[in-house]
């Protein structure tokens, strides 16, 4: 080594002491599933699976980095859409048999600048930026080498019998003779899978868990397990309800539709007023999503060629929204089109159809099942109803 180099060498080492702690963000999605094909980018609610947790990480801002570690190239597109960079992780722990615990070693391996892993479940979808933001503050400020998610149950555990075994069973954690009300009894604690942060060292010598070690309890609502809750539309509608949707939500006024969703093909199909202007319910029955909204109270609106002729979406909406003293967060957003973006991103509420353009599906917080023209926009508003729901309780 030279003279300059020997002498860099001190101060590149006193920065690097000084500098705080890389904490980083890292969702296992491996291509292979068992239980559901492809459950890694499977949408649930709307977004890919995946897609819940990455929002949550990168909206918590406590991390440096936010990583999905991959072995399959869709996976891949899907966690960069959603702003994550990518590790591709090797054939060696991409095996049925591979621990999560090898991976996460791995992904340390290539990058040395991280010291902090916070190992996201991307099974977790209904994960708040706020229990990361509380997490992260464990590890840097109160000193703990590893955090780990638990949920309170209230479950009377007993012994288990063999089968072909004539014995008795022995209660675990109750007694019969005494058997406590619910709301006496405050429960225990589980792992509920969600997340578990631990220091470099600590991985290093073959530990998730280990060292000053403590866990973090969340709320059960918020405790939604994809590995034990299979039944997707179970799973979907708990998400729905308790899923975290990128920012505070108000109850909506106004639902503004993109003209390319209701024309598509240049077809009508039926949802447009005489006027062409507002969206009426195709459905005689009432029940239908645009026509539940409009009971609410909520306006529906289509922004027109012409309006399109003299001004930008955004212009549109700021109109509207001025004209009946509404905050974006109380506008809900149905584009199609990459100039549907900014309205997209500014609404408290914003979906796309299947088919919109790809700069318009980042943007959105729900992708429709239905295509523009084919049914979107009654998907859409049905997605709305149960949010607004949430907002009132």
């Amino acid at each position: 080594m030279d003279s300059a180099a020997a002498s860099a060498s001190p101060v590149l080492a006193a920065e690097a002491a000084q500098r705080p702690p890389h904490m980083a963000a890292l969702v296992l999605a491996r291509g292979g599933s068992k239980g559901i094909p492809r459950k890694n980018i499977k949408r649930l609610a709307g977004l890919p699976l995946i897609g819940w947790v990455l929002r949550a990480a990168i909206d918590s801002k406590v991390f440096q980095s936010v990583w999905v570690s991959t072995d399959h190239d869709e996976i891949e597109k899907v966690a960069k859409e959603f702003g994550a960079q990518v590790h591709r992780r090797s054939a060696k722990v991409s095996k049925d048999s591979s621990t999560s615990l090898e991976a996460i070693q791995e992904f340390l391996c290539r990058h040395n600048e991280v010291d902090i892993i916070g190992n996201i479940q991307a099974t977790s979808p209904c994960l708040h930026p706020d229990d990361l933001i509380k997490v992260a503050k464990m590890i840097r400020e109160d000193g703990y080498d590893s955090v780990f998610s638990v949920v309170r149950r209230h479950l009377f555990r007993w012994s288990e019998i063999k089968k072909g075994v004539n014995e008795v069973t022995i209660p675990q954690n109750l007694n019969p003779a005494k058997r406590p009300r619910r709301q006496d009894w405050v429960g225990e604690l589980y792992e509920n899978g969600s997340f578990y942060f631990a220091k470099k060292d600590l991985i290093e010598k073959g530990y998730l868990q280990g060292g000053k070690m403590t866990y973090y309890e969340m709320r059960a609502e918020h405790s939604v397990d994809i590995d034990v809750d299979i039944d997707w539309p179970i799973a979907e509608q708990r998400v729905l309800r308790y899923g975290y949707f990128g920012k505070e939500l108000k109850e909506v006024k106004l639902l503004v539709c993109s003209i390319a969703v209701c024309l598509t093909n240049g077809h009508n199909n039926g949802c447009l007023s005489e006027d062409q202007k507002e969206i009426i319910s195709d459905d005689n029955r009432g029940a239908d999503g645009i026509a539940l909204l409009k009971e609410r109270g909520v306006q529906v609106r289509r922004i027109s060629e012409e309006d399109c002729s003299k001004m930008t979406q955004r212009q549109v909406v700021e109109n509207w929204r001025n004209e009946m003293s509404l905050s974006w967060r109380e506008v809900a957003y149905l584009g199609y089109e990459e100039s549907d973006v900014d309205c997209l991103k500014e609404a408290g509420m914003s979906g796309v159809p299947a088919d919109a353009c790809a700069a318009a599906q980042k943007a959105a917080g729900y992708i429709c099942k239905s295509n523009g023209g084919c049914g979107a926009i009654q998907e859409f508003a049905k997605y709305i109803l149960p949010l607004m729901k949430t907002v009132n309780l």
